[in-house]
């Protein structure tokens, strides 16, 4: 899931940028409590004013819309063994009421785990434990619990002192049961936590971290946490690639091209193997977990032991079925690829609703694959300070290909 860019801290501060994130933020809304986002998406056509028209899939496309949320913006979506979907909504460019919600029925958000979480203002500043901040990543682990990644860097600039954190949340009564702060020697002021995937059998957790590139690796155990293989270059993204969504190259408001380092990420179903890429390279590459787990290991040893998995299509969100396919977002033409085991590359679905389709979740029975779009490449930070966007942002669903 794409999230801090290591020049994210450069953006630009003119007065015109400024004045057109204003207006921006004054014609979006967030949802407030005891609403729903029934009404943004109706009035799309007034919003739309001016702008080409929203995309629209071919009649034939298996893609079910699940929700659609004219703003904010979703990334992350997580469903439970019962049914129950969950959103992430980042501090990016606007400020969600429900930075982390459970997602209804009509488009309704419930702040979760309830409204004290979701705030972050003044008031709670002391306070940087018990409020989601800027939260990346909703999981959903083997066991039913649901997990919330925060790096806890509003707006993509820094981080916020004490802010980052992976937190455990048990659904049955909707209560924080673990609370992993991360020290700056774990997430820095310029890193970027950015997904996460729980191994429930060996009890850790595997993260990519995109501000800077590397992996953090976490104990659930004793709760502690190490960063590694910073900066090697299997986690650094390359800007000579030219890489593009909708045609045009990723390019922030100081005319600086999109470097997007280690992002997505994959668990193999057995735990054995971890997967990631940066977003902004072609190369995948996996090792494995054990030897992540191995406190005795150099970075130096275990980057002999990586392995480069070779070409496949820059993607942002990343997950393996029960047979080991790799399915990746592929925001450059709109579609969901897979990567079989024998390393071939495939196209599941092809749709331009699929505008940066961004982040993957399965349900329970591994039978339907959801996947939202977040449409990163029209927000104001990558269109010249003005929001592009041109169709809500969704929560889609179809069925797993056989």
């Amino acid at each position: 899931m794409l999230s801090y860019f290591s020049f994210a801290h450069r953006r630009a501060s003119s007065l015109a940028v400024a004045g057109a994130l204003a207006l921006l933020a004054a014609s979006c809304s967030s949802p407030t409590p005891g609403t729903t986002m029934a009404d943004n998406a109706a009035n799309d056509t007034t919003a739309l004013v001016g702008r080409a028209a929203a995309p629209k899939g071919d009649a034939n496309s298996p893609l079910q819309i699940v929700a659609a949320f004219r703003e904010p913006q979703i990334v992350g979506v997580a469903v439970l063994p019962d049914g129950r979907v969950f959103g992430d909504f980042p501090r990016w460019d606007n400020n969600p009421v429900f930075p982390i919600a459970e997602v209804g029925a009509n488009n309704s958000l419930k702040p979760y785990p309830n409204a004290a979480w979701c705030t972050w203002n003044e008031t709670v500043r002391n306070e940087p434990q018990k409020h989601w901040i800027c939260p990346q990543s909703v999981y959903a682990d083997r066991a039913g619990m649901l997990w919330v990644l925060d790096p806890a860097s509003p707006g993509l600039k820094a981080t916020v002192p004490g802010g980052p954190k992976l937190v455990k949340i048990d659904p049955k009564t909707n209560t924080v049961v673990q609370n992993i702060a991360f020290p700056e020697n774990v997430a820095p002021r310029k890193s970027y936590l950015n997904d996460v995937r729980v191994d429930t059998q060996q009890n850790y957790a595997y993260i990519t971290e995109s501000g800077e590139g590397s992996l953090v690796v976490v104990d659930l155990g004793s709760g502690k946490a190490r960063r590694l293989l910073v900066k090697h270059p299997s986690m650094v993204g390359d800007t000579t690639l030219n890489i593009k969504a909708d045609g045009k190259l990723l390019v922030d408001p100081t005319g600086k091209q999109g470097q997007f380092n280690a992002d997505g990420i994959a668990l193999s179903q057995d735990g054995q193997y971890l997967y990631w890429k940066p977003l902004t390279s072609y190369a995948l590459y996996r090792i494995k977990t054990e030897a992540l787990r191995n406190t005795s290991l150099s970075d130096a040893q275990l980057a002999a032991q990586i392995e480069d998995l070779g070409k496949v299509p820059a993607c942002d969100g990343m997950i393996l079925d029960a047979q080991n396919n790799l399915y990746l977002t592929a925001f450059e033409d709109h579609s969901i690829k897979r990567r079989t085991p024998a390393g071939k590359i495939e196209t599941v679905v092809q749709d331009p609703r699929l505008e940066w389709p961004d982040t993957f979740a399965f349900s329970a029975d591994g039978t339907t694959l959801y996947v939202t779009n977040s449409a990163i490449h029209k927000t104001p930070t990558w269109s010249k300070g003005v929001g592009q966007q041109d169709q809500p942002y969704h929560i889609f669903k179809m069925s797993l290909p056989k």
